[in-house]
């Protein structure tokens, strides 16, 4: 029977960057992942010999002293993960579809308070007094501070306020809150729902700056293997973790993988959604309100995504960028099963090489897309979906490009699109429940599963832990591992890397 010091289940960013935290501290550690690779959403696809984005477009944490960029020092991966910041005219549009106004917002926090000020000439204080707000929920967050990362959260003011109580304080410019807002798109969660506390943490970093990475989640993938191929990390691809045996003092003795293999380990991270954690835990060892809690989590929505290029186009001049269309200035509703008409939709411009060396002037469009609205094709699996499924997902591709024609009318006949997702895809594709984009919703006022559970020996790590996306989800492994490391051990191996 094979003996490691941990298991970490679940083979996206945040496992990744568990896994190879421990192995840099001397931890013999075994990560097993559902899907056939590792990466989750970081992996992308092909067409025509064409790289796009599966689930990670761009980023925040990558400004001056950002929290990706230590992150990754830390690593042993800064030099091989590359940055393609977001920035200069046009590259960052909030569109208001149905007045046809357009905002042209700066990269950078004083520039985009400076590009409001142009727009919203009567609204200065209550820009001054937003981004101040944000500023200081950055300066009280001690996990975006990897020297002062500690597992104990601390909560603020503002994570006791919703995001649309903090703007209707501010100001009655339904533009201005839809602009300020907008960003709720990116870890899908309503004003209303949303403390300000998470959103400034979310969408302040984006503020700052915004990029994407050259060869994008692929390099993050790369860069892993090669840091694995140094250190005591076994990876075993489809597979999970099947049953928990010889609980004793509420401690997991042995571990079955769905491969048939029992093993040992002194602890095990689950990094994967809330609700495939409880289908593995043994129930019996749990209090039935954690239970409950755990299983009032609703699953955030995923994304319908259109994929293609813009051909005859010059790859000089063409993107980075992210356009914002919004139907109307109500998130809430945008972000709703229940909305009728079009979505919010981001259009992401960029350049690509393709595997036959050259360049490609691509785009990936997405809107939130809910499994609820899908569910009369739940039972269907890739390849094996009725002809009206195929049809919904035509239509819905028509009309995402007529919005893409509608702001950039050059590229009508000139695009061409190459692939069309659902939450279906997703779901089928990532091993995802209900192909959900951001792990749960997480709402004001919610306990996350996070950190060690009633089993002492199982923790919960990922991006359904602290806050979604890629600089949540690896900071949440950060915070864990310093808890199974030690606390003086880590902030010693954190202060060395950083010094380097």
């Amino acid at each position: 029977m094979k003996k490691y010091d941990h298991i970490v289940v679940g083979g996206g960013i945040s496992g990744l960057t568990l896994a190879q935290l421990l192995a840099s501290n001397g931890k013999k550690v075994l990560l097993v992942e559902k899907a056939p690779h590792i990466g989750g959403s970081l992996v992308r696809f092909y067409k025509k010999d064409i790289p796009f984005d599966t689930g990670f477009h761009f980023t925040a944490g990558f400004s001056k002293g950002g929290i990706l960029t230590d992150m990754l020092q830390v690593l042993g991966m800064r030099e091989q993960i590359k940055p393609i910041f977001i920035s200069g005219p046009g590259s960052g549009l909030f569109v208001f579809e149905k007045e046809n106004l357009i905002y042209d917002v700066s990269a950078g926090t004083e520039n985009f308070r400076l590009s409001l000020h142009k727009y919203f000439p009567e609204e200065t204080a209550a820009i001054n007094e937003y981004i101040a707000k944000v500023k200081k929920v950055f300066s009280s967050t001690p996990s975006l501070d990897l020297r002062k990362i500690g597992l104990s959260s601390q909560t603020i003011d503002e994570d006791y306020l919703s995001l649309q109580q903090v703007l209707d304080s501010l100001t009655q410019d339904n533009h201005l809150k839809g602009i300020l807002s907008a960003f709720c798109v990116c870890y899908g969660v309503g004003p209303k729902e949303t403390s300000f506390g998470n959103h400034a943490r979310i969408a302040g970093g984006l503020y700052e700056s915004v990029a994407r990475i050259e060869n994008g989640g692929e390099a993050f993938i790369r860069a892993f293997k090669n840091r694995f191929s140094q250190s005591s990390i076994e990876v075993c691809c489809n597979t999970t973790i099947s049953q928990c045996q010889d609980i004793k003092n509420d401690c997991v003795g042995k571990f079955v993988l769905s491969n048939g293999q029992t093993i040992t380990a002194d602890d095990c991270t689950f990094t994967i959604h809330p609700q495939e954690i409880l289908k593995i835990l043994p129930r019996q060892h749990f209090k039935k309100a954690f239970l409950d809690r755990v299983s009032a989590f609703e699953t955030s929505y995923g994304f319908f995504c259109v994929s293609g290029v813009v051909e005859n186009a010059d790859p000089s001049n063409f993107g980075p960028s992210i356009a914002s269309l919004l139907p109307s200035t109500d998130l809430n509703s945008l972000l709703s099963p229940e909305q009728k008409g079009e979505t919010a939709l981001a259009i992401i411009r960029c350049v690509e090489t393709g595997r036959d060396g050259k360049k490609y002037c691509t785009v990936n469009a997405f809107g939130p897309e809910f499994y609820s609205n899908l569910k009369q094709w739940a039972d269907s699996s890739i390849g094996k979906r009725p002809a009206d499924y195929y049809e919904y997902k035509a239509q819905r591709a028509k009309r995402v490009t007529q919005r893409l024609y509608a702001l950039y009318p050059q590229y009508r006949g000139n695009f061409k699109v190459l692939d069309t997702a659902s939450v279906l895809t997703f779901r089928d594709y990532l091993f995802s429940p209900e192909g959900n984009a951001y792990g749960i919703k997480q709402k004001m006022g919610q306990f996350n599963l996070f950190g060690k559970l009633p089993l002492m020996n199982i923790y919960v790590a990922g991006q359904s832990a602290v806050l979604p996306g890629i600089v949540g989800a690896m900071v949440s492994s950060f915070i864990v591992a310093r808890n199974l490391i030690g606390k003086e051990k880590f902030n010693h191996f954190i202060e060395g890397a950083l010094s380097n």
